[in-house]
């Protein structure tokens, strides 16, 4: 009789801001969708509001995911910022307690693609919120539902006196869900995630850290702010990994990083990343699948309609990259994602 295989652990499916394709991303009806489809991570994104509330948007700036701009008693909270060094004219969290948020409904952030039947039925989640639904299905459904949010702007949220890192800790402690479930916590910039990995203790044993990985030209915005010349490119070599497993236990870079298009938009063979980042100790969380042909690599359109939505492509496409090695990946449909995975 030949010996058994190893077991080999699933390739994990993150739903991306929830199920973003379906339902307006961070709603807890994205999440509940997400969940529902098969998802084993939900990911909310983590912003804060004036009175120093945790909740979910993919960026402090709301005008394009909100009805902000429908409600005239906020008229005069449209303002510029800087964020990141990038100059913004929009309303923004940080300007807003949680009890004005609550007046605001969710507006879909794609409606070329994905209509607005949605818009105007879901409000803005804390993250207790997200939190408490994520552990009542879990329950329901008897699978532990892992929960890997992204602290937004930290730096920012530094310099005015918002600080997330320790709020997000005391949040995930106050729940008994997060202090046994699964948990990660990802970031684009760095000096945050070595102070969590200085401050995870035995009451956090169950988090992770996820170093994300943006363009290569570019720089995590700690290292601008501070004046250093620190990019992206640098991280992703062998003695950069080394360097991120130090503090983080996965990178989470895009997923042309590992198998980048060419000219044409179409697949070419895998870098090392994968390789090189598994041999530094380091899982590999790629970010982001879409539905949508104008996101997917040329090799897999069905006609040649950018805005196609196409499930089979997207699941082959998918499947290229689970070929090549990634552990996990962000998906605005996690149920295609689940498929790609299980041979649906």
């Amino acid at each position: 009789m030949p010996p058994e295989k190893p077991m080999v652990p699933c390739v994990q499916v993150i739903a991306h801001r929830g199920a973003s394709a379906l339902r307006p991303e961070h709603t807890l009806a994205a999440y509940m969708q997400a969940i529902r489809d098969g998802a084993d991570w939900v990911e909310p994104d983590l912003v804060m509001t004036r009175d120093g509330v945790l909740v979910a948007r993919h960026e402090n700036a709301i005008g394009g995911t909100t009805d902000v701009a429908a409600h005239p008693e906020f008229a005069t909270r449209r303002t510029c910022k800087s964020i990141d060094g990038v100059m913004v004219d929009d309303w923004f969290v940080e300007d807003f307690t949680l009890a004005e948020l609550k007046t605001l409904r969710a507006r879909e952030r794609l409606p070329a693609l994905r209509g607005t039947r949605f818009d105007g039925q879901f409000a803005i989640p804390t993250f207790t919120e997200i939190v408490e639904l994520v552990a009542r299905e879990s329950a329901v459904r008897g699978r532990r539902i892992g929960l890997i949010p992204e602290i937004k702007h930290g730096t920012y949220f530094q310099g005015i006196g918002l600080p997330m890192e320790d709020v997000l800790l005391d949040a995930l402690a106050a729940h008994g869900y997060t202090r046994i479930a699964p948990v990660e916590i990802q970031s684009f910039e760095i000096g945050n995630l070595r102070y969590l990995r200085e401050r995870l203790g035995a009451q956090h044993a169950n988090v992770r850290l996820l170093q994300l990985i943006d363009a290569a030209d570019m720089q995590p915005f700690d290292a601008v702010a501070a004046g250093g010349a620190q990019r992206y490119a640098d991280m992703v070599t062998p003695a950069g990994l080394r360097d991120i497993a130090g503090y983080a236990d996965a990178i989470g870079p895009s997923t042309r990083a590992v198998i980048p298009l060419d000219p044409g938009g179409r697949l070419m063979p895998p870098t090392t990343l994968v390789r090189d980042a598994h041999a530094a100790g380091l899982e590999v969380h790629v970010w982001t699948f879409r539905p949508e042909q104008q996101f997917m690599a040329r090799d897999f359109w069905c006609d040649d309609d950018p805005a196609t939505r196409n499930a089979a492509g997207s699941i082959a496409e998918i499947r290229a990259y689970l070929d090549a090695g990634i552990d996990a990946f962000f998906s605005d449909d996690p149920g295609l994602g689940r498929m790609a995975v299980d041979g649906g």
